[in-house]
């Protein structure tokens, strides 16, 4: 399915690749100067530099991540968004994870798939921007 706003959005604007590697973990406990930190009833993830590990806090660790974040701000009525990107990362092998902040997404690829990725996403009309 096309979401026409959506594809008018991402030619109008670009995604940036930060430079940092990042993990994916379970972990214990909340933990301070984290990326992102999700806590529901059944677990807490937090999302963090890999480069600042520490172990000690942590139940299960998934590695090598890179975080790509859209530019412009996303409306909060935009229809479509991540069905659009993830169903075109997807069709290229490329697993995502991803963290919704208020006004953007942030996408987390493995390092190993960006060569995929990044074209995968200027081919949606977008810039990529390390």
């Amino acid at each position: 399915m096309l979401f026409p706003e959506t594809l008018a959005l991402l030619k109008k604007g670009k995604f940036i690749l930060w430079k940092e590697t990042f993990a994916i973990a379970q972990a214990k406990r909340v933990l301070p100067e984290v990326f992102a930190s999700v806590v529901d009833k059944n677990e807490i993830t937090v999302v963090f530099d890999q480069a600042k590990l520490d172990e000690k806090d942590l139940i299960r660790v998934e590695r090598g991540w890179k975080i790509l974040i859209f530019e412009p701000a996303l409306p909060f009525d935009l229809v479509g968004f991540l069905a659009t990107v993830s169903t075109a990362l997807a069709e290229a092998g490329v697993s995502l994870f991803v963290i919704s902040a208020y006004s953007t997404d942030h996408l987390l690829v493995k390092a190993s798939d960006l060569e995929k990725a990044i074209p995968c996403l200027e081919r949606l009309g977008c810039l990529v921007e390390a």
